[in-house]
């Protein structure tokens, strides 16, 4: 048995006969699941289960609840979720070609897939692909709610499986693959059947291509494809090797233009100096090749120079139509030649992670309007002239502003928030979903303090058997969290806690820490600040820079990276882009940790130490 295989169109198709589920960049894949085996395949018929061991370890976890509607069969896609919109292909296609199965089991924990759920083909062994599409999603949707798994896609949901979402409104679907940069959507038709291997006009593919400009190179006439490249660092490097999206008579034009022009390198070989550019559609960069590149147009207004791996990275990212973008050169941090546009791609960039923690909290921001070297402002208050799809919510007489999406993010960007500060807890509770240590030192000089409490806290949280992480704080400190449950700890009990271990510490070591709130009696010490924890009180968010001149960002480390050589000034704007892209995120279990159990012993045994 092999997929059922979508046809590629231009225009989305509309009418009550058709559903709309996101397209996923990944390997398509059929799960073939019975009692005795989990059996991953891919579309050509390449077995990919020892490639993707997280997904058979939580079928096996699932197994005691499951087993009862085995064998089944799943239509779906392995993907790399970078949000709930995109997947990250290059990330799969690696995992895809590992051999050894240590590389894979490292892989699969620093860089964990998931299998999206789109289609049934059996349950209890009984065959459904007679069954219309409508009746196997709801059959899917039962199968899925019934037993408490993922019912919608969640890039944060440790659930190795989910369920795709459907919708029935194209254009809100084609807004967000646009908004958070998806591969493209898939429309199917609501009564069709799946049919086996057959390439079906009832479920069609439209791609979110991506246009980018590159300068022509080379021509090879023993395969028909042009070369091209964009400037990097001054240098020509080669991106996209095209021949698909000419007309006859646009391939004969450039031909004969790289035969009058170019150098002959090899009996069909030609060589052209920068001179002419090109635009290419393209669907994303897999770091070394635009992927399915084709020709789109000739660009006469675009100079060569122009074609830089900058602009490339916008190109690829766009922004939404309807985020007005000004001044996008302007010089935001100038020691590190990061303009406005910079640091709106490093938004886009960061929004998976960074979103999470910004998520239905009231936000307080830092604006600087004229780059991070002039002045500063709070800023509470949602303006008057923010455009609609700002949301908000009025507390105490203020319109707080809710960022719970990429456009609500570029649009403070656009306004050159370079702060994001959020509260301990969300808008629908009093009490704080999580504890904040700040550990602030004197001085930069003096951050070696700071990893000396972090290091002493992790130990003591270790003993209390809590969940700890910790990040920098984009300035001379480090900051030590410790998740906690939604709406279960009061902020007085956090500050028993927050109180004991602070207090513990100086008490340990008087000569580093001190609790003192007035600097200039502190004395050169670490100040523990268990005050600042607390309702009403903000902390600045994992990923939010800085507004220092270097481009600092409050950076969320692994346990292992809180050594002595650690210094803040490694985490610039553009060093935690290059870390996003080869390294898991830190703090991306955070919500799913459970500190519950552990934290209420601790606040009886605290409890009770504080009797009179």
């Amino acid at each position: 048995m092999k997929p059922m295989l979508l046809s590629p169109a231009i225009d989305i198709p509309t009418g009550k006969d058709w559903i709309y589920e996101t397209k996923f960049d990944g390997f398509r894949c059929l799960l073939y699941w019975d009692k005795d085996a989990i059996k991953l395949i891919s579309r050509t018929g390449k077995e990919l289960t020892i490639h993707f061991p997280e997904i058979t370890q939580y079928c096996e976890d699932m197994y005691p609840l499951l087993k009862n509607y085995l064998p089944l069969t799943f239509d779906g896609e392995l993907v790399n979720l970078r949000n709930n919109f995109q997947s990250h292909f290059s990330t799969v296609q690696v995992r895809g070609r590992m051999k050894n199965q240590v590389t894979i089991s490292k892989h699969a924990e620093e860089h964990p897939c998931h299998f999206i759920v789109f289609d049934i083909i059996s349950l209890k062994g009984e065959q459904l692909v007679a069954q219309k599409l409508t009746k196997r999603k709801q059959l899917l949707e039962a199968f899925f709610s019934d037993n408490k798994l993922q019912t919608t896609v969640d890039y944060r949901n440790s659930h190795r499986i989910q369920l795709i979402d459907v919708f029935t409104d194209k254009d809100y679907l084609w807004n967000q693959i646009i908004a958070y940069n998806g591969e493209g959507i898939v429309a199917k038709r609501a009564a069709s059947l799946w049919e086996n291997d057959k390439r079906t006009t009832s479920w069609l593919k439209i791609k979110n291509y991506r246009f980018v400009s590159v300068i022509l190179t080379k021509y090879d006439k023993n395969n028909g494809y042009f070369h091209g490249a964009i400037y990097q660092e001054n240098h020509l490097t080669e991106v996209v090797n095209f021949k698909h999206g000419l007309t006859d008579e646009e391939e004969k034009t450039l031909f004969t233009f790289f035969e009058n022009n170019g150098v002959k390198r090899g009996t069909n070989l030609w060589e052209l100096p920068p001179s002419i550019c090109v635009d290419i559609a393209c669907i994303d960069f897999d770091g070394k090749q635009l992927r399915e590149p084709r020709f789109h147009a000739f660009n006469f207004n675009q100079e060569p120079p122009e074609c830089t791996w900058n602009q490339m990275q916008r190109q690829l990212h766009p922004i939404p139509e309807h985020i007005t973008i000004t001044n996008p050169q302007k010089p935001i941090w100038t020691d590190i030649n990061i303009s406005k546009d910079d640091y709106l791609l490093y938004l886009q960039k960061a929004s998976p992670y960074l979103l999470p923690f910004l998520r239905e909290r009231l936000l307080t921001v830092i604006r600087y309007p004229h780059g991070a070297e002039g002045e500063r402002f709070y800023q509470k208050h949602c303006p008057e002239y923010a455009p609609e799809f700002i949301e908000t919510e009025e507390v105490e007489d203020i319109n707080y502003i809710i960022c719970n999406n990429i456009e609500t993010l570029l649009w403070l960007g656009n306004q050159l928030a370079l702060e994001l500060h959020i509260p301990f807890q969300t808008r629908y509770t009093d009490k704080p979903t999580e504890i904040v240590f700040d550990l602030d030192p004197p001085s930069v000089e003096d951050f070696s303090l700071a990893v000396i409490a972090a290091k002493q806290m992790k130990a003591i949280f270790d003993q209390f058997h809590l969940t700890s992480f910790v990040k920098t704080s984009g300035g001379k400190g480090l900051q030590v969290y410790i998740p906690l449950p939604t709406n279960r700890f009061t902020y007085q009990e956090t500050r028993v806690f927050t109180q004991f271990i602070c207090q513990f510490l100086c008490e340990q070591q008087p000569d580093l820490f001190t609790t003192e709130r007035l600097k200039k009696k502190r004395n050169n010490k670490l100040y523990l600040d268990y005050i600042q924890h607390d309702q009403g009180k903000t902390i600045v968010a994992p990923y939010s820079p800085r507004g220092s001149i270097q481009g600092l960002i409050a950076t969320p480390l692994k346990w292992e990276d809180v050594t002595d050589s650690l210094t803040p000034d490694r985490f610039t704007l553009p060093a935690v882009i290059e870390r996003l892209e080869t390294e898991k995120d830190p703090f991306s279990s955070f919500r799913e940790v459970n500190n519950e159990d552990a934290f209420s012993k601790i606040l009886i045994q605290l409890k009770e130490l504080v009797k009179p």
